[in-house]
C-alpha cells in the first residue's frame, strides 16, 4: 500500500485523476457511436470529460482506464496499452479476462483481474492518483475495490441504474429469469450497492435521477449525490446572425416549410422520436384549440425519419396516425408541416432556422429525464416551453430561459406560447438568458469547473461523508406491493394522503407501489398530478389493457401483444353500437384494447350483453361498475390479469400483495391468494358477494385512513398476514 504522500503527491504540478469505464471501445478519436449498445453515450461522455479535465490548469494528469482488447474484428486501437492524447491525457488499457471484445454482461467474471491489473499498473508506474471516478456499475465495482484498498475518495457516475433497467427489461416482455441469465442483474445491482457503500460522491444528471431512481436502493444516502449536468458540445449550436438571411432562404428552410401556406410566420418547433411519451398530439391538439396561435405561427414537427408509416413499430404508427388525426379535427392543412426526412448533421440548423424565424421550441413530454434538446435549442438562440417534469425544471431554472408547462393539460402550453410571442422584451430576455445560461451550466467548461469544485475538498480531505449506518436488505428486490384503485380511494382527506404517501415513501425499497385504474393513461396521470400523488412503480390503466413502468412511463409492449387474442374491436362495435340501452362513450375514453359504452339498466343489462357477444363468439371480458358504466377488452386482458402478470414478472408473492379495491372491476384482484381490503366509502353491492372471503377486510374508516387501517391490520410492512384471529373466525 501506498503512503499518503505518495497519494497526495502522485504529480507534483497538480491533480492526478482516474477515470474507469471498463467496457465498450473506447479511443481518442472517430469513436465508433452505435456501433453496439456498449458504444453509446458513456464513450463519448469520459472521453469528453477527460479532455474537459486536461484544460483545467489545477489538473496535471488524467487516465482513463478501460480494457485492452486484442480483437481481428474490431480495429487494432483497441490493442494499444496506452494512448496518449495530449501531455495530460492518456488512454490506459488494462487486460482482463479474454483478448477478444466481448459486452459488458460478460465481464463479470473478469472484473477483479481487471483490479489486481489496475494496482499493478499503479505499482509499476510508482505513482497513485488523488481521486478515481467510476463509470457504471462495473467500474464502480473495480473503483470501490481500489478506492478501499488504497484509502483514495471515490466518485461514481451510473449512467443507468440495474433496478431502472429490469424493469425496462420486464417491459420488453422478457422474464425474471432470462433478465438474470441474459444480463446478470444480480450482480449488477450488488455492485451498484457496493460502490454506493464505498463512493464519497456519486454525480448525477438531475435532482429527479436523485430522487426517483437511486432511492430504491438500500444503501442510498442522498447527502452524498451532486448534481452536475453533462457537458454539452456548444460549438455545434449557435444562434442565426442578425439578419436570418442565410437560414430563411435555404433549401433546408424550403423542405421543413414546403406544406405550409403562409411559411415566412415564426415556427413553433417540435423535435423528437416518435413515441407516445413524447406527447405531440397534445402539442397539435392545444395549437388546434387556439385561433390566435394559428395567427401567429407555424407549427413544425420533425419526428425522426419515415419512409412508410405502416413500416414503423406500432407505438410509432399510433403517434403519426393521432397526429394526423388531429390536424384533421382541427383542419390545421397548411399550419402544420412534418418533414419525412432530415439528417443528424442538419439539426443544430433546423433549430437556427426557427431562431431565424422568431419561432420558440416546444418539449411537451410526459416525463423527460434530462433535456438535451431543449440545451441544444438555448444554444441555438430558441426560447422554451417544456413540460415540468424532470430535467426541464432544472434547466429552466438554471437558465432562466422558458416556461414550464402541464404536459396533460393542452391549455397551459397554448398560454404559454401565446405569452412568448405577444411579448417580446421576453421572448428576447428569454433568449439571452438561455444563450448565458447554456454555456455557463451545460458546457464542458462549465462541467469540469463544477467537478473540481466537487473532488477538491475530498482530495484534500476537508470534506468526507459521513456514513450512515445501513444494512442490506435480506431480498434483492422488493418482496411486497400495495396495489389500490384511484377513484374514492386516494381522493379523500389530504393530510391522510399525506400520511399515506410518506409511508409507502419510507417503505418504497421493500414494497412497490401500484395503481391499478379503468382511466386511460393520460386521465390518470392528470388525477396523478391534481392530487399531487406521486408516481407510482407500476401503472395499470384503461382496465388491465395497458401498463406502463417508473420512472420513464415504459410502456409493457409484451403485454399488449399478449392480451391481442383474438381481439376484434370493430366486429364488437358493429355488433353493439346500435343495441338499445348501450351508447357509445366519448372517444377520448376508448383505447386500442378498450371499448366503453354507458349502459341503460332500464333497457338492457350486462348479461344480455354478454350473451349476445358469446352468440358470435367474441373473445372478451366485459366489466360493468359503477351501475352505468360498460366496458369491453380482450379476453386476457383485465385489472386481475395485468397485477398477475406484474407480480409474475417481478417475482413478487401474491401473498404479499395488498390490494385496495371497491368497484366490479376490482374483484379478480381481491380474489385468489391476494391480501384485500375495501374502505368504508366504498363498501357496496358490487362487491357484496366477496364478505366471505377470509382475504378481504372491510375498513371502518374511509378514503386514505381506510387504507392505512387496512395495512395495519395485516401488519403489511411486518408479517404481512391474515391475522390468526380472522382466520379462526372464518374456521
Amino acid at each position: 500500500m501506498h503512503s499518503e504522500s505518495e497519494s497526495k503527491y502522485g504529480s507534483k504540478n497538480g491533480f492526478h485523476i482516474a477515470l474507469i469505464s471498463v467496457h465498450g471501445l473506447i479511443r481518442g478519436n472517430n469513436l465508433e457511436l452505435g456501433r453496439d449498445a456498449d458504444t453509446g453515450g458513456q464513450t463519448l461522455y469520459v472521453v469528453e470529460l477527460a479532455q474537459a479535465l486536461t484544460a483545467r490548469p489545477e489538473v496535471a494528469k488524467v487516465e482513463l482506464f478501460t480494457r485492452l482488447v486484442r480483437d481481428e474484428n474490431v480495429d487494432s486501437d483497441y490493442a494499444q496499452p496506452v494512448e496518449q492524447l495530449n501531455d495530460k491525457l492518456s488512454i490506459v488499457r488494462i487486460e482482463a479476462g479474454p483478448d477478444e471484445y466481448i459486452f459488458k454482461e460478460q465481464l463479470w467474471d473478469y472484473l477483479d483481474s481487471f483490479t489486481d491489473n489496475m494496482m499493478d499498473y499503479f505499482r509499476e508506474q510508482k505513482s497513485y492518483p488523488h481521486i478515481f471516478h467510476s463509470h457504471y456499475a462495473d467500474a464502480g465495482y473495480v473503483g470501490g475495490q481500489l478506492a478501499n484498498q488504497l484509502s483514495i475518495p471515490l466518485v461514481h457516475t451510473g449512467h443507468s441504474l440495474g433496478r431502472v433497467k429490469r424493469s425496462r427489461l420486464i417491459a420488453n416482455g422478457l422474464s425474471s429469469i432470462e433478465i438474470e441469465n441474459v444480463y446478470h442483474m444480480s450482480r449488477r445491482i450488488d455492485a451498484e450497492e457496493f460502490v454506493l457503500a464505498s463512493a464519497e460522491r456519486v454525480i448525477t444528471s438531475t435532482n429527479q435521477e436523485i430522487e426517483e431512481q437511486y432511492e430504491i436502493y438500500d444503501f442510498y444516502q442522498p447527502e452524498q449525490m451532486r448534481v452536475i449536468p453533462p457537458g454539452t458540445d456548444l460549438s455545434q449550436f449557435q444562434p442565426p446572425d442578425s439578419n436570418n438571411a442565410e437560414e430563411l432562404h435555404s433549401e433546408l428552410h424550403q423542405r421543413m416549410t414546403y406544406s405550409l401556406t403562409q411559411p415566412d410566420k415564426p415556427i413553433i418547433l417540435a423535435l423528437s422520436r416518435p413515441d407516445p411519451r413524447k406527447n405531440i398530439a397534445c402539442l397539435i391538439k392545444a395549437y388546434g384549440k387556439s385561433k390566435a396561435l394559428q395567427q401567429l405561427a407555424n407549427l413544425v414537427i420533425i419526428a425522426g425519419n419515415r419512409d412508410n408509416v405502416e413500416d414503423l413499430e406500432s407505438g410509432a404508427q399510433q403517434v403519426f396516425n393521432d397526429i394526423w388525426r388531429m390536424i384533421d379535427r382541427y383542419d390545421l392543412y397548411g399550419k402544420v408541416a412534418m418533414p419525412k426526412h432530415h439528417s443528424r448533421n442538419e439539426v443544430s440548423n433546423i433549430y437556427r432556422i426557427a431562431a431565424a424565424s422568431g419561432g420558440v421550441f416546444v418539449n411537451p413530454a410526459l416525463t423527460e429525464p434530462f433535456g438535451l434538446t431543449l440545451i441544444e435549442a438555448a444554444a441555438s438562440g430558441l426560447p422554451i416551453v417544456a413540460t415540468e417534469d424532470g430535467g426541464p425544471r432544472d434547466i429552466t431554472k438554471n437558465c432562466h430561459n422558458g416556461i414550464l408547462i402541464d404536459p396533460l393539460e393542452a391549455n397551459t402550453i397554448v398560454d404559454a406560447l401565446l405569452e412568448l410571442f405577444q411579448q417580446p422584451q421576453k421572448r428576447q430576455k428569454m433568449i439571452e438568458n438561455g444563450l448565458q445560461g447554456v454555456h455557463k451550466y451545460y458546457s464542458w467548461q462549465a462541467h469540469a469547473e463544477q467537478y473540481m469544485t466537487l473532488i477538491t475538498p475530498l482530495i484534500e480531505n476537508s470534506e468526507r461523508l459521513e456514513r450512515q449506518v445501513i444494512e442490506r436488505r435480506s431480498v434483492l428486490y422488493r418482496d411486497r406491493a400495495i396495489v389500490t384503485s384511484l377513484d374514492q380511494n386516494l381522493m379523500g382527506d389530504p393530510q391522510s394522503l399525506q400520511k399515506l404517501m410518506a409511508m409507502i415513501k419510507q417503505h418504497r425499497k421493500s414494497t412497490a407501489f401500484i395503481v391499478s385504474t379503468s382511466r386511460r393513461l393520460d386521465s390518470a396521470l392528470r388525477l396523478l398530478k391534481h392530487y399531487q400523488i406521486p408516481e407510482p412503480d407500476v401503472l395499470i390503466t384503461s382496465l388491465g389493457t395497458e401498463i406502463n413502468y417508473a420512472p420513464k412511463l415504459t410502456k409493457d409492449e409484451h403485454w399488449n401483444k399478449h392480451i391481442d387474442f383474438h381481439w376484434q374491436p370493430h366486429k364488437v362495435r358493429a355488433l353493439l353500437d346500435d343495441h338499445p340501452g348501450l351508447y357509445l362513450q366519448p372517444r377520448s375514453e376508448q383505447t386500442p384494447y378498450k371499448l366503453s359504452y354507458y349502459l341503460n339498466a332500464d333497457i338492457t343489462d350486462v348479461e344480455h350483453i354478454k350473451g349476445i357477444l358469446h352468440e358470435e363468439d367474441h373473445a372478451v371480458h366485459v366489466e360493468f361498475s359503477f351501475g352505468k358504466y360498460l366496458d369491453i377488452v380482450p379476453i386476457r386482458a383485465s385489472k386481475g390479469q395485468a397485477l398477475r402478470y406484474v407480480a409474475d414478472c417481478r417475482q413478487i408473492p401474491l401473498e404479499r400483495i395488498l390490494v385496495i379495491g371497491g368497484s366490479g372491476a376490482d374483484e379478480d384482484m381481491m380474489r385468489g391468494n391476494t391480501l384485500a381490503a375495501v374502505v368504508a366509502n366504498r363498501h357496496n353491492e358490487e362487491l357484496s358477494q366477496l364478505h366471505d372471503i377470509e382475504r378481504i377486510y372491510y375498513a371502518k374508516n374511509s378514503y386514505q385512513d381506510g387504507i392505512i387501517e387496512a395495512i395495519e391490520y395485516y401488519d403489511f410492512f411486518g408479517e404481512c398476514r391474515v391475522p390468526e384471529e380472522s382466520r379462526e373466525q372464518s374456521a
